[in-house]
Order: structure tokens, then C-alpha cells, then sequence
């Protein structure tokens, strides 16, 4: 997405949900999806590791990402990943169903949008049956439609177990 009155890059405040050209300074707060994603605009050479369209540049509560309109998963960078979930978890305080491991999901082959080599496919922590893909290299995750709110909600049971063991040692 560029300025609509300078034609410069728009990059994504700090500060907020909205987007400031780094040119002419104008701001402009993109509309967001039911996935909470506002998107800003295709990206170059990084084809989606599902579904092989081009990724958008987005955001998510203020993280850069990459995000698919058509399968709507979403490539997020390794550094910005916690405190993306921490994120959500402050704004999103519904809990969600957690279904069965699909053990398929195990087996998936998935390519890195950005260095074209396979992800390493595994389970993430947290008793979410979240599989997501992983490239170290770039410093990469790639997670499917739907599962970053089982992460968040994941992160928020265990936050909440050691409360409570918390409590628990303090009234022993």
C-alpha cells in the first residue's frame, strides 16, 4: 500500500493501528479483517506456503506480517511473535475449543515464503494441538487460519495454572 497523497511506502506506526508515509508523513488507518489483520499491500517473491499466492504485507496489532487472502494464514517473524500473542491475549479474553491433534498435520511439507527451503513442521508447546511451520533461518513462523487464537488461548491457560500454583505455594 502506498500514499495515496505522495506515493510513498507507507510503514505501520508504533504508536498505533495506523500506517504513516515516510515521505510526506500523511496517516492513514487501514481498515481491519474478521481476523483482526489490516492489510497494507502485496508483497514481492513470497508466495504463500499453502496456497502459493502472494503474500500481503500486514499487520496485527502493530507486528508486521505476511498474511494470505485466500487461506488467510499468516508468515509472522520469530522476534515479533510473543509479544503478538501477549497481545491478543489482552484484547481477546474469549476461550476457544481446542480440537484433536490431526496427526496428518505432522507430516506436512511446507516451503519458507522467503528462502524457498522447508520449514520445520512441529508441535507448538502450550496443549494447543497447534502445528505451525518454522524457519530458523529467516526467523520465520508460518501459522494456518484459526490456530493463533488456540496459541493465544494456550498461553492463557498456562499463564493462569501458574497463578494458580502460585497461589497455592503461598497458602501452604
Amino acid at each position: 500500500m502506498n500514499c495515496t497523497a505522495c506515493g510513498g511506502p507507507l510503514k505501520p506506526s508504533p504508536n498505533d493501528d495506523s500506517v504513516v508515509c515516510e515521505y510526506c508523513h500523511s496517516i492513514y488507518f487501514p481498515q481491519k479483517n474478521e481476523d483482526g489483520v489490516a492489510v497494507l499491500g502485496e508483497s514481492k517473491d513470497e508466495p504463500c506456503p499453502v496456497c502459493q499466492v502472494a503474500l500481503m504485507e500486514a499487520t496485527l496489532e502493530r507486528a508486521e506480517i505476511r498474511y494470505c487472502a485466500r487461506c488467510r494464514g499468516m508468515l509472522i517473524p520469530m522476534e515479533s511473535f510473543t509479544p503478538l500473542i501477549d497481545a491478543l491475549r489482552e484484547k481477546n479474553p474469549a476461550r476457544v475449543d481446542i480440537p484433536p491433534l490431526d496427526p496428518a498435520e505432522m507430516s506436512r511439507k511446507i516451503t519458507c515464503p522467503h528462502c524457498h527451503k522447508a520449514m520445520i513442521v512441529d508441535l507448538y508447546p502450550a496443549a494447543t494441538n497447534v502445528v505451525l511451520g518454522s524457519c530458523e533461518a529467516c526467523a520465520l513462523n508460518w501459522v494456518d487460519h484459526g490456530k493463533m487464537a488456540r496459541i493465544v488461548d494456550g498461553a492463557r491457560a498456562i499463564e493462569e495454572t501458574d497463578d494458580r500454583l502460585a497461589r497455592d505455594e503461598m497458602d501452604a
